[in-house]
């Protein structure tokens, strides 16, 4: 039986032991898989049923729910069996052994069930990796962000935008095979183009709300850069609520860049401690400097700890152009007036300031990323490819001393850019990469 025929299974739900595990079954054979461990008649459709799991010798195994999807009114659009049992090891292992022992089943690869899912038409591709990013998301707007991809509103933008392409195309066809018709009226080149140019401006502002899709999912990153002693482990421990850093009085004790992820209402935040940036002739030292910097240069957000008056003399340059909030550390000053040098003043040992300076972040990255937009491009695949539809349709519309028929194949590889976004058109290389990311059950 080939791969694409054959009836798979594994468990989709957590990690063993639990109070309830669901082994999913689907493909031609999922429902005679049934009816072999449980020795009588199926359910009705989406009812659950209660009964016992028998293994070949007609001992119970365990007393389960089991429900059945019949085809295509199922995740996969295939037959789908679901098998909701006690979560024991030992009662999984039975049921397992049972359905290696029947013929044409066997264990699903990882990703396999939604792989199923986008080749019989039940998922595009954008809605199968927003399910990925749900399946991974860690805060509230992670977790928003896939709602909305997996949701289709992303695919149905895309499509719309297809649409309207091909419509374009349709009348510029028009216009070159009917010129001399009295049923094409003289201003239909000027109505496509017009509309071509109001799209290209959609995507163009679609594609530059893509960085906050990278802040929401990835994490935004906050690197803490000073000299030695200035605080700087203290407060990523305080930030992340445990000991994550060795904090003691000697200079110099954090010699690499540490980093912890902390969900500040409901964003991903990484927060990078760095090694004391001075001049030192330790090699090692020398090496965890130049990583401090480096991370500075790449973070979202700088925020520069002093203990002192004094601008750290060491601190590049190369940064300069970074976002910045300047910090005064080991004080227990609360009030919001941190004075002409400061932004902030805290004291992360005493806990005073922490909550100002956590809202200082937040309203960073709401600038950054907007409050509560989330229909925005997820990935850099995404993005890779709406900037080639962009530049077809920029060449479409700064193309006019050329042929209609060259200006209308622009919107056709346009349109076919689009495609490859939702694996409606050549997209079979990227699915190994795509669905390798499910865990094994789903």
């Amino acid at each position: 039986m080939s791969a694409s025929t054959d009836t798979i299974y594994a468990l989709s739900s957590g990690a063993l032991p639990a109070g309830v595990a669901i082994i999913r079954i689907s493909g031609p054979l999922a429902f005679e898989a049934l009816l072999k461990l449980t020795g009588r008649e199926l359910p009705s459709p989406r009812q659950v049923a209660l009964g016992s799991i028998r293994d070949r010798n007609n001992e119970i195994i365990d007393q389960a729910l089991t429900v059945i999807f019949p085809a295509p009114n199922s995740f996969t659009g295939e037959d789908c069996v679901e098998i909701h049992s006690h979560g024991s090891r030992a009662v999984m292992a039975s049921i397992f052994t049972e359905l290696d022992n029947l013929p044409g089943l066997r264990p699903a690869d990882a990703g396999e069930f939604s792989r199923r899912a986008f080749e019989n038409g039940k998922m595009d591709l954008l809605e199968v990796e927003g399910l990925a990013d749900l399946l991974q998301a860690e805060t509230e707007m992670q977790r928003r962000l896939a709602v909305e991809q997996s949701s289709g509103k992303l695919s149905a933008l895309y499509d719309g935008w297809a649409n309207r392409l091909t419509r374009a195309r349709a009348l510029i066809e028009a216009e070159l095979d009917f010129a001399d018709e009295e049923d094409v009226p003289d201003s239909v080149a000027s109505q496509v183009w017009d509309s071509v140019s109001q799209l290209r401006d959609e995507i163009a502002g679609h594609l530059r709300s893509g960085g906050s899709s990278e802040i929401i999912r990835d994490g935004f990153k906050v690197a803490l850069v000073g000299e030695p002693n200035a605080g700087k482990s203290t407060l990523l421990n305080a930030l992340s609520g445990r000991d994550v850093a060795i904090v003691t009085d000697i200079a110099g004790t954090t010699r690499d860049v540490l980093s912890v992820d902390i969900n500040l209402d409901g964003y991903l935040v990484r927060i990078f401690d760095t090694a004391g940036i001075r001049d030192t002739l330790d090699v090692v030292e020398q090496e965890g400097v130049r990583r401090a910097v480096l991370t500075a240069e790449t973070a979202d957000l700088v925020l520069v700890l002093q203990d002192n008056d004094s601008i750290p003399k060491q601190f590049a340059a190369s940064v300069e152009n970074q976002r910045r909030l300047r910090v005064r550390t080991k004080t227990a000053v609360s009030h919001s007036n941190a004075g002409s040098d400061y932004d902030l003043s805290i004291s992360a040992k005493e806990g005073v300031g922490l909550a100002e300076l956590r809202s200082s972040i937040k309203r960073e990255i709401e600038r950054r990323a907007g409050a509560a937009q989330t229909l925005v491009p997820a990935r850099a695949r995404h993005k890779k490819r709406l900037e080639d539809t962009l530049n077809y349709v920029s060449d479409a519309l700064h193309s006019e001393a050329m042929d209609l028929a060259i200006r209308s194949e622009y919107l056709r590889l346009a349109a076919t850019s689009l495609g490859r976004i939702t694996g409606r058109v050549d997209v079979e290389d990227l699915l190994g990469v795509i669905f390798s990311e499910f865990c094994i059950g789903k």
